[in-house]
């Protein structure tokens, strides 16, 4: 299998939901259907049809979860070369087209938050990004034009 790059933020916090959902989603659900089956007729019974539901999910994310950690390769962007752009970093941006600046942190795929300019290292913009340095230029071709970017910051946080 292959490993999945991950920040130690991200790890820690598919680390967090992990052990939540086992030391209290999965009791609390547990207790849930106990209560729901003390109520009688089981055919009947939605408490227990909604709680038996609950737990299913939350098995399967727990199962989803220990994948993802048992495939994790945790990479601290702070060890990391400040000279080119790689995985964990933080990129400042200047569209030579239009003058806007962005910036992207270049993160895992379970760590995206677009919003939040966390995009994932296997996305065109990241592909384009990677191995560059500060004054190149990043060519990245989507659908409406090519849009080349000025590398013009390289943090790792």
């Amino acid at each position: 299998m292959k490993k999945i790059p991950i920040t130690p933020a991200g790890y820690s916090k598919l680390k967090g939901e992990l052990e939540r959902l086992i030391s209290v989603e999965r009791p609390a659900v547990t207790q849930a259907i106990k209560e729901a089956r003390a109520h009688g007729d089981l055919s009947e019974n939605a408490e227990y049809h909604a709680a038996k539901e609950k737990q299913g999910f939350i098995e399967g994310r727990i199962q989803e979860l220990q994948g993802k950690i048992a495939l994790a390769n945790v990479i601290d962007p702070s060890k990391l070369s400040m000279e080119t752009v790689a995985f964990g970093a933080r990129v400042k941006l200047t569209d030579t087209e239009t003058g806007d600046e962005k910036i992207f942190s270049l993160v895992g795929s379970d760590e995206i938050d677009v919003k939040a300019g966390k995009i994932s290292i296997n996305s065109p913009v990241a592909k384009s990004l990677i191995g560059k340095a500060i004054g190149d230029i990043a060519t990245v071709k989507t659908p409406a034009r090519t849009i080349e970017f000025k590398v013009i910051e390289i943090s790792f946080e």
